[in-house]
């Protein structure tokens, strides 16, 4: 059996959410099952295990190339496709092909990242304008992978597929610490994500002026408008306690996260929430928006408050304060980070890959 990971979404600048996500689970699985990554770029192999087996194909962003792409891994004799995306072209494919649908977060905002070329933009938008062309697609795969039970719930609600759908989680890829911290070494709370409007940055500022003895330091690239229209939000006694790093090595984040009070978050909508991992990875508290998502990752670690509450935002953080109840956070953290492996996610998608051999 000729298995095939499709590894066309690793970024060779630095990851985000999917290429991470192909990059540590193509590493996993290729400790238990021969496998083969499809790339577009050489450069993605430096993400990869050294010595992997590989197959050089197009831009998976070119839709006239990816037309042809099942002829040409028929070709190579592909047994099993598995593709972290739902794009991949199927058209006269002769092999069984696993597609993954990450969220359902761009059906509701349908804003692409500014980053994409225009043209990719507009396709983006008209792509989700319905759920009629991810139907198409994921039909003409012989399974469904996506990351979360919440997201699976609502691909079966809105009835995007008639295959069966199989849960992978995401995972951390930094070291689980080998127990909880004694206490806080600071009172900075932490920031790590995009700066879309749903991701609702604007309210975790908001809230710092009801939590004068901390600060916040937001971690990622931010185009210097957006910073400014944030900053403008903000009172001027919080402004000074507010630090935009603009982007970090991932040595200075987990240095950053292990030195903070807690990760926090408040957006309004999210595919999984790998940062919030993280943290807990970290035996670092995380104060998440109460939405279901969050609920299903951070689980009885999660201290939850309403996204459209700055002051319970800042109630929700407060309460970490009381006597003990930093260090149990801590623990309870770390207890719940144990339940994602990148190691535990090949295993079941190597279920899954099997069960469509026999």
């Amino acid at each position: 059996m000729s298995v095939y990971f499709d590894c066309r979404f690793i970024r060779v600048d630095h990851h985000d959410g999917i290429s991470r996500f192909s990059s540590e689970l193509f590493k996993s699985l290729s400790r238990i099952e021969s496998v083969t990554a499809l790339i577009s770029d050489i450069q993605q192999l430096k993400e990869l295990p050294r010595g992997t087996d590989y197959f050089l194909a197009n831009d998976p962003k070119n839709p006239l190339l990816e037309m042809f792409l099942p002829r040409r891994l028929n070709n190579q004799g592909a047994s099993v496709v598995f593709s972290p995306m739902q794009t991949m072209g199927s058209l006269g494919k002769k092999y069984r092909l696993i597609l993954t649908l990450h969220d359902l977060i761009y059906y509701k905002h349908r804003k692409p990242p500014v980053f994409l070329a225009w043209p990719i933009r507009l396709a983006w938008r008209l792509f989700h304008l319905s759920f009629a062309p991810v139907r198409l697609l994921l039909n003409r795969a012989d399974a469904v992978v996506t990351i979360s039970e919440t997201t699976k719930s609502l691909i079966e609600i809105n009835r995007l597929t008639r295959r069966p759908v199989t849960v992978v989680y995401n995972a951390s890829s930094m070291p689980v610490v080998g127990s909880s911290k004694i206490g806080p070494k600071t009172k900075n709370l932490v920031y790590m994500g995009s700066f879309m409007p749903y991701k609702n940055v604007e309210l975790l500022i908001k809230g710092m002026e009801d939590l004068p003895e901390f600060t916040l330091t937001l971690c990622s690239k931010v185009d210097p408008n957006r910073r400014e229209q944030l900053l403008a939000s903000a009172v001027q006694d919080a402004r000074s306690r507010i630090v935009f790093v603009n982007g970090m090595s991932e040595a200075k984040y987990s240095e950053i996260l292990d030195d903070s009070f807690a990760l926090v978050t408040a957006s309004k909508d999210e595919g999984f929430g790998i940062p919030v991992i993280e943290a807990m990875s970290r035996s670092i508290p995380v104060v998440l928006s109460d939405i279901p998502i969050f609920r299903e990752v951070a689980s009885e670690a999660g201290h939850f408050f309403n996204p459209d509450s700055p002051s319970d935002f800042a109630l929700a953080v407060k309460s970490l304060e009381a006597n003990g109840s930093w260090q149990q956070a801590s623990k309870t953290s770390l207890e719940r980070a144990k339940a994602f492996s990148w190691d535990d996610s090949a295993g079941k998608l190597n279920l899954l890959v099997q069960s469509l051999r026999d």
